[in-house]
């Protein structure tokens, strides 16, 4: 493919490092009966490889510009399909079911300025998946599986963990691409779970709690369960608070997705006035 110079705006770096393409492609399933989703295949290094054992590839790609340079590279390739759209803004469903009514893989290295929408984005479709291979920028991939009580633990590595079991592959160099990135990158395999990995009762409500508690780490899990708008006495939170064994002075970061569950569980009843908040089962917020 004749060169092209990648744009900053779209976040453009080229993976380039054969070894790393070869390893990323190694994370899927790539035979003929395989279908594989590929965001941003920028150059198509990465498409080929993962076309060349007969696997169905439909790679979406933002840039008008590398579009019909990647329908010449592939124009003898019947099994890949390439789509000019934005990712973000398409319905992944009536992309992918009409092609293959079966589960779908995702191979994608990921912009770095649009890797936490797109993570959602698959989230919400996770269930047209069997499995995502990842490329992120390192500092995103540590939170998604960092551990409570470490400073990378946060929002997304509770949300996630949630619907997904996450895997940490490798770390791939600023080297392996051009432009050279000044950061790392980590390569992230995501599972995703048959169901939710515990009940949290209202997930809407669930997330709202777990972004509550991480909106100022300084601050005391009271502090920031105070600013959801129960409307509840403080000796109602702290009622719910007790029946889950969870102190009011720890903070959100030291918070298992166990723990999480419960405590939204108890803050649902609390906030529907049931009288059930102090008895959502003591203990059950220390398993996992």
């Amino acid at each position: 493919m004749e060169k092209i110079r990648a744009k900053k705006a779209l976040g453009q770096n080229f993976l380039t490092d054969r070894g790393v393409l070869a390893r990323i492609a190694r994370l899927v399933e790539r035979g003929p009966d395989a279908s594989i989703l590929e965001v941003g295949p920028g150059l198509g290094a990465l498409t080929r490889l993962l076309a060349e054992e007969g696997a169905r590839v439909v790679a979406v790609e933002l840039d008008r510009q590398l579009v019909p340079l990647l329908a010449r590279e592939f124009a003898g390739c019947g099994n890949v399909e390439l789509v000019q759209a934005d990712i973000l803004k398409t319905d992944l469903a009536q992309l992918l079911l009409p092609r293959w009514p079966g589960q779908w893989q995702v191979a994608a290295n990921l912009p770095y300025n649009i890797s936490s929408p797109v993570l959602f984005h698959f989230m919400e479709n996770r269930s047209l998946f069997s499995r995502l291979v990842l490329m992120l920028q390192r500092e995103v991939g540590e939170r998604l599986v960092a551990q409570p009580g470490t400073k990378e633990y946060g929002i997304l590595s509770v949300l996630f963990r949630l619907h997904f079991d996450i895997n940490r592959e490798f770390i791939v160099k600023p080297g392996s691409f051009h432009p050279v990135p000044k950061v790392d990158s980590v390569v992230l395999s995501f599972t995703p779970l048959p169901a939710p990995r515990v009940e949290v009762g209202d997930e809407p409500f669930f997330r709202r709690v777990v972004k509550a508690a991480f909106g100022q780490r300084r601050k005391t899990l009271w502090n920031c369960l105070k600013r959801l708008g129960l409307e509840c006495a403080d000796r109602e939170l702290a009622e719910a608070l007790a029946g889950c064994w969870i102190e009011g002075t720890r903070r959100g970061e030291t918070l298992s997705l166990e723990e999480f569950a419960v405590l939204t569980r108890a803050l649902i009843c609390l906030a529907r006035g049931t009288g059930e908040a102090g008895k959502q089962g003591r203990g059950e917020a220390g398993k996992g």
